[in-house]
C-alpha cells in the first residue's frame, strides 16, 4: 500500500501542469467562451442593414481580445480585413451648380447640395419659407458593392478607404494585405451635374472567380415639394434595357418590383418629381432588380427606391468598370445630352400626349420664355397662340350657334305642335336643320381638337421643372396648387386651402356655359334637362380635382375661358350680321338637298323608334 501510494504521488507530481501551462489553458478556455458568446449574439440579435439585404455582423468591439478580433476579421474579410478599421472622415467636390459630400467609409456619396434650387416648407402657421435642397443625404441610404467571400459576402460599406484628392476629383482605395485593391474614382466636371465614376478591382480573388459584381443601392427619398401627393405619384425607379428604344419604370402608385436579372440594362435612375440620381453604364449592366416601396402617411420619407445591379466582369485579375453618375434636376436638355433617352424619365407621359409635350408644347414654351421671362405670361401667350390657330374652327362653331339661334322661334313652334310626341318632335327638328343646312353638333369640333392639348398640359405643368417655384400673382409655384387662403379645417377630397385660379376657372366656365346655352337647341339633345344641368354641375365637380392640381393648368384653363368669352362676344358683335344669317338660311332652304347615307340611317332609326312608341301606346290604351 505504501509502495502504491508512493508511485501515485510521484505520477501526480510529474503530471501536474506548471503555472505557465495553466495560464495558457485558461486563455484558450476564455477565447472559446467569448467566441461562443459572439456567435450566440449574432444569431439572436443580428444587425440589420436593410430589409432587402443580407444580414451581417462583425465582432470588432474593443471588449474582445485583440487577437480574437483579428482572427474574426481575417475570417470575415480576408485580405481586406485591415480596411475594416479606421475613422470616418468627409470630403467634398464642388462647382457652381452642386456640392457633393463623400465619406471614406464605403467610399460613397452622403450628401448632394443643389445650389440653384430650394425647397418650400411650411411653418406652424402654414406660411411658406425656403430651405436648401439636398439629395442622397438620408443616413439610411445604402450604396455598396458586394464581394463574394465564402458564406459571408464582403460589403464595401464596411471598409474604410484611403483617400487621394485632386482638383475636381477624389479617389477612394481599399488595400488588401496581399497587394490587392478596390478603388472608386469620382471626377466632377465644371458647371455640370454629371460625375465620371470608375471602379477598379486589382488582384482581388472575388473578380477572378465571378462573372459579375453586385451593387446594392437603396434611396430613402425625402419630401422636397409642397404638393407631396403629386410628388409621390411622379416618383419611381426608371430603367432602360440596352435593346429597347424607350425606358420603363416600376409602378408609381403602389409598391412594385421589376426583376430584370437576365436583361442587360443601359442605365437606372431613382427619380422623383423634379430631381433624379442616375447611374449610366459606359457599356452595360448585365441585369438588375428594381423596386419601389410606398411609405405610410405621415412618414418622414416620401418613398423607398431599391436597385440591385449586376455589373459584368471579364474574369481577369484586373477589372476596370466605367460609369457616369447624374445627380441633379430633371432638365430635358441636361438629360438629353447623354444621348441615352435619359430625358424620358421626365413624366410627360409615354403615349401620344407625351410626344406632344416633348416635341410640340415644350419647344413652344421655350421660345415664348425667351420672349417673356414671367411663366404666367408665357401661359397667357400659349393660350392666345392656341386660340388663334383654332379660330377658323371657332368661327364655324359660333356661326353654327348663330344659325341655330335664328331658327329658335321656328323650332319652338314645332315643339309646341308636337309636345305630346317626343319622337315626332325630334324628327321634325332634324328635318328643319337639314332643310336650312344647320348642324347642331357644329360647335363640338373645336372642343374635340383642343382635348389632346388639354390632356398633354395635364401632364406638362406638374412635370416641367421650368414651372417649379415660378411665381405669378398670388401663386408661388405654378407646378403645384396656388393658395389664396388657408382653411382652419380640411374638407374631404378638397383640401385645407382655397385655389383662387380654380375658383375663377369654375366661375368663368359657368358664365360661358350660360351664355352659349342661350343659343343651344335643347331639342337636338332630346330635351333632356339633365344635359342642361350637367353643363353647370361639371365645373363644380372639378373644383375638388383642380384645387390640389398644378396651378399652371388651372391658369391656362382660366385664360382659355377669358379668351373664349372675348372671341365669342367680339365675333357676334362685330362680325356676324343677323340679316345676313337669315338670308343665308333662306338660300340654304332653296338649295337641292343631297341626303347622306348617315342621315338616311338616322331618319330610319328615328321612324322605327316612333313606330315602336306608337305601338306601345296603343297596347297601353287597350289595357
Amino acid at each position: 500500500m505504501v509502495l502504491l501510494f508512493g508511485i501515485f504521488l510521484l505520477w501526480s507530481t510529474l503530471n501536474t501542469p506548471s503555472r505557465e501551462e495553466m495560464l495558457a489553458r485558461q486563455r484558450v478556455q476564455d477565447s472559446i467562451a467569448i467566441a461562443e458568446q459572439v456567435g450566440l449574439k449574432n444569431s439572436t440579435n443580428p444587425v440589420t442593414r436593410d430589409t432587402n439585404t443580407t444580414q451581417s455582423t462583425t465582432a470588432t468591439g474593443d471588449q474582445y481580445p485583440d487577437s480574437l478580433r483579428q482572427i474574426e476579421l481575417a475570417s470575415r474579410y480576408g485580405s481586406l480585413a485591415g480596411a475594416t478599421q479606421g475613422t470616418e472622415e468627409f470630403f467634398t467636390l464642388e462647382n457652381d451648380k452642386v456640392r457633393i459630400t463623400f465619406t471614406n467609409k464605403g467610399g460613397r456619396i452622403t450628401d448632394v447640395l443643389l445650389k440653384k434650387y430650394q425647397r418650400i416648407l411650411l411653418d406652424e402657421k402654414r406660411k411658406e419659407y425656403f430651405a436648401p435642397l439636398h439629395l442622397l443625404e438620408d443616413s439610411k441610404n445604402i450604396f455598396e458593392y458586394i464581394l463574394p467571400s465564402g458564406d459571408k459576402p464582403v460589403r464595401t460599406s464596411d471598409l474604410y478607404f484611403d483617400v487621394q484628392e485632386e482638383a475636381g476629383a477624389i479617389t477612394f482605395t481599399a488595400k488588401g494585405t496581399d497587394g490587392s485593391i478596390f478603388r472608386q474614382s469620382y471626377k466632377l466636371g465644371a458647371d455640370s451635374y454629371a460625375i465620371d465614376y470608375d471602379v477598379v478591382l486589382d488582384g482581388l480573388p472575388y473578380s477572378a472567380n465571378n462573372k459579375s459584381l453586385k451593387l446594392n443601392w437603396v434611396n430613402y427619398l425625402d419630401k422636397v415639394e409642397k404638393n407631396t401627393g403629386y410628388e409621390k405619384f411622379y416618383t419611381s425607379v426608371y430603367y432602360k434595357e440596352t435593346d429597347s428604344d424607350t425606358p420603363d419604370y416600376c409602378s408609381c402608385r403602389d409598391s412594385d418590383t421589376d426583376d430584370l436579372s437576365a436583361k442587360p440594362l443601359r442605365w437606372v435612375s431613382h427619380s422623383n418629381q423634379f430631381f433624379n440620381s442616375s447611374l449610366i453604364a459606359d457599356e452595360r449592366f448585365s441585369g438588375g432588380v428594381m423596386s419601389t416601396e410606398m411609405t405610410e402617411d405621415g412618414s418622414d420619407d416620401l418613398k423607398i427606391l431599391r436597385t440591385e445591379l449586376n455589373i459584368p466582369l471579364k474574369g481577369s485579375g484586373q477589372e476596370q468598370i466605367g460609369m457616369t453618375m447624374y445627380i441633379g434636376p430633371n432638365d430635358f436638355e441636361e438629360l438629353r445630352a447623354f444621348n441615352a433617352n435619359l430625358e424620358d424619365i421626365i413624366p410627360f407621359g409615354m403615349s401620344i400626349f407625351g410626344t406632344i409635350n416633348r416635341w410640340v408644347i415644350r419647344p413652344i414654351f421655350n421660345v415664348l420664355s425667351d420672349l417673356v421671362p414671367n411663366k404666367g405670361l408665357v401661359i397667357l401667350l400659349l393660350t392666345l397662340l392656341v386660340k388663334i390657330l383654332l379660330y377658323p374652327l371657332t368661327y364655324k362653331m359660333l356661326h353654327s350657334q348663330a344659325k341655330m339661334g335664328a331658327l329658335k322661334p321656328q323650332l319652338a313652334g314645332l315643339r309646341e305642335k308636337h309636345k305630346d310626341d317626343m319622337q315626332k318632335q325630334q324628327m321634325e327638328t332634324m328635318k328643319v336643320y337639314r332643310e336650312y343646312g344647320v348642324s347642331p353638333l357644329g360647335g363640338c369640333l373645336p372642343m374635340v381638337l383642343q382635348m389632346p392639348i388639354w390632356f398633354a398640359l395635364y401632364r406638362f405643368f406638374p412635370a416641367s421643372i421650368e414651372f417649379r417655384q415660378a411665381k405669378f400673382l398670388w401663386a408661388t409655384d405654378l407646378s403645384s396648387y396656388d393658395v389664396m387662403a388657408n382653411l382652419p379645417f380640411e374638407i374631404p377630397f378638397y383640401g385645407a386651402h382655397i385655389s383662387m385660379f380654380t375658383l375663377l376657372w369654375a366661375a368663368t366656365t359657368v358664365m360661358y356655359t350660360y351664355y352659349t346655352m342661350k343659343f343651344t337647341d335643347m331639342g337636338a339633345m332630346g330635351n333632356n334637362p339633365m344635359f342642361k344641368y350637367m353643363q353647370y354641375f361639371m365645373p363644380v365637380l372639378f373644383l375638388f380635382f383642380f384645387n390640389n392640381y398644378a396651378s399652371g393648368l388651372t391658369l391656362y384653363l382660366l385664360f382659355s375661358n377669358l379668351v373664349n368669352i372675348g372671341l365669342t362676344l367680339g365675333t357676334k358683335e362685330f362680325i356676324f350680321d343677323d340679316a345676313k344669317i337669315s338670308a343665308e338660311l333662306a338660300l340654304n332652304k332653296e338649295k337641292p338637298k343631297k341626303r347622306s347615307a348617315f342621315s338616311e340611317r338616322l331618319e330610319k332609326a328615328m321612324k322605327e323608334q316612333q313606330r315602336v312608341a306608337q305601338e306601345r301606346n296603343k297596347t297601353k290604351s287597350k289595357k
